[in-house]
């Protein structure tokens, strides 16, 4: 999933740059409006965890590797899916510059796979599956398909790059991570949000909880 320096054209790599800063700029907003002293650990524990899942790369082809990305679990925990954004580019952030893994000129592009389109289709995909299938189906689901969408944008950014075929791309991308987001991201999404909403209720937005309508209103009176 991470795009190197060495498969993209530094014109084509600013392009994806001018249209990741400003999804940046609004995460760094959102985190200023929104996270507090309760918000930040949890915050950095996720951080933390996607970072290390995302050192199990699976190989695939033609140079490249599939692996977890974690935006949508973050976004589901925060309700928001500026928090994926945020949380993605500071772990590309250190992967990149600490550790050389996806580069400097192409983490732009790496940004708006994983953070951006996997954070927003996999939140959305959630807020729209929970009203009929209930908060775990919905995490699982999300994450599921935010994770196929992203690697779907980065097989067609490496097509226009000219590193490979299309439609073999997007087969090889497509079908891996079509597995990797059954049995990694989604699985592990729905587990964590089922964690937390049965341990610590009180991490999640009052909007993305179980709870029934009456007893919110209770808390809230």
């Amino acid at each position: 999933m991470h795009i190197p320096d060495s498969f993209m054209p530094l014109s084509q790599a600013i392009v994806y740059w001018v249209i990741a800063l400003p999804f940046i700029i609004m995460s760094m907003k959102w985190a200023k409006n929104e996270l507090d002293e309760m918000k930040v650990p949890v915050l950095a524990a996720l951080a933390a965890g996607i970072f290390a899942i995302q050192a199990m790369n699976i190989p695939i082809g033609m140079g490249t590797s599939g692996h977890m990305v974690g935006a949508a679990l973050v976004a589901i925990v925060f309700g928001s899916p500026w928090a994926g954004v945020l949380v993605l580019t500071l772990v590309l952030l250190v992967q990149g510059f600490a550790f050389g893994d996806g580069g400097i000129t192409a983490m732009g592009a790496n940004i708006l796979n994983m953070g951006v389109v996997s954070g927003f289709v996999g939140y959305y995909t959630y807020v729209v599956l929970r009203k009929s299938m209930g908060t775990i189906i919905a995490a699982f689901g999300g994450a599921w398909l935010g994770l196929f969408m992203s690697s779907i944008v980065c097989a067609v950014q490496m097509w226009i790059a000219d590193i490979f075929p299309l439609v073999p791309g997007l087969i090889a991308m497509g079908t891996y991570h079509l597995i990797i987001g059954f049995i990694g991201e989604g699985l592990i999404t729905a587990v964590v949000i089922t964690a937390i909403s049965k341990s610590r209720p009180d991490l999640l937005e009052d909007s993305f909880t179980d709870r029934p309508e009456k007893s919110k209103k209770e808390t809230h009176a």
